[in-house]
């Protein structure tokens, strides 16, 4: 009776052992959830959708896009970083959520910690662009404005601690201007708010902005980066603008649950490269103002972040950005 006992556990253990083995060769045998912190119509909004369908062919399974806005992306890396650690969740992240907004509030809910990095995906500028009725043209024409009436320009951004913020913050700490900030949910309502003359500027990623400078609607002053780029044409970079010591970008990334298993995170990071390397998905990244930046490896893009992390963190130090 006794060997007969043991020989039932046994089996049932092999059991359980190979149908753990089985679910995980079997990843993903259901959609997987891409997770974005900011509101429709955004720059992460957009190399999500523009690289979803694409990963989910490489994948064999649907890639569901799911917007959770607020917070300036905390809200999504909170959620998760308490999700399941099984492969289905995956948050594209920019600095935001993971070096700014843990160094701007150390209450919150997750740490850069409960997050794996698996690879970066893309890199862009912002733009620096005004509402073309209020006789703006030039970054020099904003920085006099600004010290002419210091306090009286909002600028909108796509949230407290985004990279449109930073990139604010830096650009009133070299020039010595007072602008007001005014964030939003999103880099779309943002926009929207500079086009109705609600705010007068906006720091903006390029699939934000670019469309609304190519339909007259937006008058684009600057790129963030020192020199011109081919991503968002006939705008200036900061040196021909007049700022040589300004350059700012920023990139987004995958990231999955802390536990998350390596084999499964290598299927992630192979299907996003497979993704992204596609002509038609750099073709449209690329008319959006946005660089295909790839990571040659999850651990190498986790070096790049412990280095990127000094760059955001001593900026919002310096800067004295604060939680609004």
């Amino acid at each position: 009776m006794m060997n007969k006992r043991k020989l039932i556990s046994a089996l049932a253990l092999a059991c359980l052992a190979w149908g753990a083995q089985a679910q995980g060769t079997a990843y993903p045998n259901k959609p997987v959830r891409l997770v974005v912190g900011f509101a429709p119509g955004g720059a992460a909004d957009y190399v999500a959708r523009a690289m979803s369908d694409a990963m989910g062919k490489s994948l064999g399974q649907t890639v569901i896009v799911e917007n959770r806005a607020g917070a300036g992306s905390s809200i999504a890396a909170e959620n998760v970083a308490k999700a399941a650690p099984d492969g289905y969740t995956v948050l594209l992240a920019s600095p935001s959520s993971i070096s700014v907004n843990p160094a701007l509030n150390p209450k919150l809910n997750y740490t850069p910690k409960d997050l794996v990095p698996v690879t970066k995906v893309t890199t862009s500028p912002l733009v620096i662009a005004v509402n073309p009725g209020i006789g703006i043209n030039s970054v020099q024409d904003l920085i006099a404005r600004a010290k002419q009436s210091p306090g009286k320009i909002n600028f909108a951004t796509s949230g407290n601690g985004s990279a449109p913020h930073l990139g604010a913050a830096l650009f009133t700490q070299l020039t010595g201007v007072e602008m007001t900030h005014i964030p939003f949910r999103g880099g779309s309502p943002a926009i929207q708010s500079v086009i109705a003359g609600d705010t007068q500027v906006t720091f903006g990623t390029p699939p934000s902005v670019l469309p609304m400078v190519q339909a007259g609607r937006l008058k684009g002053l600057a790129v963030s980066t020192k020199t011109a780029t081919p991503l968002v044409p006939g705008v200036p970079g900061m040196q021909e603008a007049g700022l040589p010591d300004y350059a700012i970008e920023f990139w987004y990334g995958l990231f999955v649950p802390v536990g998350t298993p390596p084999t499964v995170m290598k299927k992630i990071f192979d299907a996003a490269h497979s993704a992204v390397t596609q002509a038609s998905v750099k073709a449209a990244l690329a008319r959006e103002g946005t660089d295909v930046s790839l990571s040659s490896s999850p651990e190498q893009f986790g070096s790049f972040l412990t280095e990127d992390a000094k760059f955001w963190v001593k900026l919002v130090k310096s800067a004295g950005v604060k939680i609004d």
